[in-house]
């Protein structure tokens, strides 16, 4: 591949084929119908896929590798010829963010608009590809019974505000075009199997941007529209409220915006690989990048994906998820040919994990979009579909760990054989850990282990040693009575080759730790 830092000249020329004039602007009152060509439609479907593929491309080479800092101007951030095909070929799991929105269109196109939330679920927990934090959680959760929602919900999956449904909740947007309520029921059914609380909100809140970018070119407007279906008591509504009225505040300065955000609101709480560290998968902070660069990046394609990476963080998510709305704004068409080349080089290579290419994810979401929107009082001819346009309503309002602060971190660092007794103070607290077969040739095992708080039975769990169906973290307890706790262990099932292993532990209260500065 011949690496490209995109010149002075060409960045330019890319900004002034994509910023519209104050005049171009239409203006942001909707009426209660809106009318677009079927052509439009797919237009706009196509530029919402189009855009989230090229975003997540590149972001690629820097996720997570800037955690609590943001990428400075002078590190190149490359787009080399066929950049798409070499990572579909070589480095096929970046495109998470769209092969597992796949999974779901797919079950949609199969079963239906109906189809029930288990289909989602099964098909989601049974598929080849490899999950992490709050998706592997739910994961574990279904093929041990145990279904949604309680598969998101946070006592049964610490990781339930991690980013994982924001980055899946693209397609709800795209078959619900300017229906945020419809894209909001789709994204309850399906954003519960992994998240809940800020973590399924994240998804709310992208599925709203991508349906209200069907019927505005505003970004300020689809932006701030689309918080409307989010219940303004959450944290998240706050942090976006906040980003939004520092973008007036600091209009010209995204790098302001990026600091009052970090100041305010980069705490983790839930994530246990996310406390006490700069590492943060929180969807809250990772959603305000996405609207930083939306909002920053002005209508222009290059600017919104590249503030959005350069927030650092899940900086190939983000930029997928602003790409993705912006793509669906512009449309295909007008998504800049200097992106559009290495796009259109892979638009029938199916995604990994899948029988399904862009193209035909194109006219999936499509065929869903017809539907839906006669499903929500709207009209569809032979030309042109009649869309009756839904004010955004606030979905429930749900808390995520509710009392619970972390305040310390134990490490164990043991096996389960030597860990003995954990002595810590608290109201709740998370284990960290693994099990292997040490020649990795066992997969097939399955530990079965218990945990005991002051010598009562916690938790009796399987343990599989397969990475496809682990449990994501070993043990964990919340809501304990305030106070001093003692944990102990038993391996039911020891067998030689296999290791449980324990790494670190998170301990919560019921207020956060008071730093006392000398």
């Amino acid at each position: 591949m011949k690496n490209l830092i995109l010149s002075a000249a060409l960045l330019s020329a890319i900004l002034l084929s994509c910023t519209p004039s104050a005049s171009e602007k239409k203006s942001v009152a909707i009426p209660a119908t809106v009318t677009l060509s079927k052509n439009v439609l797919m237009d706009k479907i196509k530029g919402g896929w189009a855009g989230q593929t090229i975003g997540c491309t590149f972001g690629g080479p820097t996720e997570f590798k800037y955690p609590g800092t943001m990428i400075q101007d002078y590190t190149p951030i490359t787009w080399p010829d066929s950049y798409i095909k070499w990572y579909m070929e070589n480095q096929p799991g970046l495109y998470d963010d769209i092969y597992m929105d796949l999974t779901f269109v797919d079950v949609f196109d199969r079963l239906g608009l109906d189809a029930p939330v288990d289909s989602f679920a099964v098909a989601f927990a049974t598929a080849g590809y490899t999950l992490w934090h709050a998706n592997q959680a739910a994961r574990y959760n279904i093929l041990q019974g145990i279904m949604p929602p309680k598969s998101g919900h946070w006592l049964y999956n610490p990781h339930s505000e991690d980013i994982d449904y924001q980055i899946e909740a693209d397609y709800a947007g795209l078959m619900a075009p300017g229906l945020p309520n419809a894209a909001s029921d789709i994204s309850d059914k399906i954003g519960h199997i992994m998240n809940y609380g800020d973590g399924w909100y994240g998804g709310v809140y992208v599925g709203a941007m991508y349906s209200l970018a069907f019927v505005s070119d505003d970004i300020e407007f689809v932006v701030s529209e689309a918080l409307k279906t989010i219940p303004e008591q959450s944290i998240f509504y706050q942090c976006m409220a906040d980003v939004i009225r520092w973008h007036k505040q600091y209009p010209n300065d995204w790098k302001q915006c990026w600091a009052e955000c970090e100041k305010k609101w980069s705490s983790d709480v839930g994530c246990p690989d996310g406390v006490f560290v700069p590492f943060n998968i929180d969807a809250v902070i990772n959603s305000a990048y996405i609207i930083i660069g939306l909002l920053y990046g002005e209508g222009d394609f290059y600017k919104t994906i590249d503030i959005s990476t350069r927030c650092g963080q899940d900086s190939d998510c983000n930029p997928a998820s602003s790409g993705g709305i912006l793509g669906t704004i512009l449309g295909y068409d007008k998504i800049p040919a200097y992106w559009m080349k290495n796009l259109k080089e892979v638009e029938d290579i199916n995604f990994a994990y899948t029988t399904i290419s862009l193209n035909k994810t194109y006219q999936m979401s499509f065929n869903q979009a017809l539907q839906v929107i006669e499903r929500n009082g709207g009209k569809v001819s032979e030309s042109e579909v009649t869309i009756a346009y839904q004010q955004p309503v606030a979905v429930r309002y749900e808390k995520g760990f509710a009392g619970h602060y972390p305040t310390e971190r134990i490490r164990v660092s043991k096996p389960i054989t030597d860990v003995g007794e954990v002595e810590f103070e608290g109201i709740g607290i998370i284990f960290k850990g693994s099990v292997r077969s040490n020649d990795g040739r066992d997969d097939s095992y399955v530990a079965r282990a218990e945990m005991y708080i002051d010598g009562q039975l916690a938790e009796s769990v399987n343990l599989p040693a397969a990475y496809h169906d682990r449990r994501h973290d070993l043990f964990w307890k919340y809501q304990l009575p305030k106070g001093k706790h003692t944990a102990t262990f038993k391996w039911l099932n020891p067998k030689a080759g296999i290791s449980v292993s324990f790494g670190e532990a998170i301990v919560y209260s019921d207020a956060p730790l008071q730093v006392i500065h000398q």
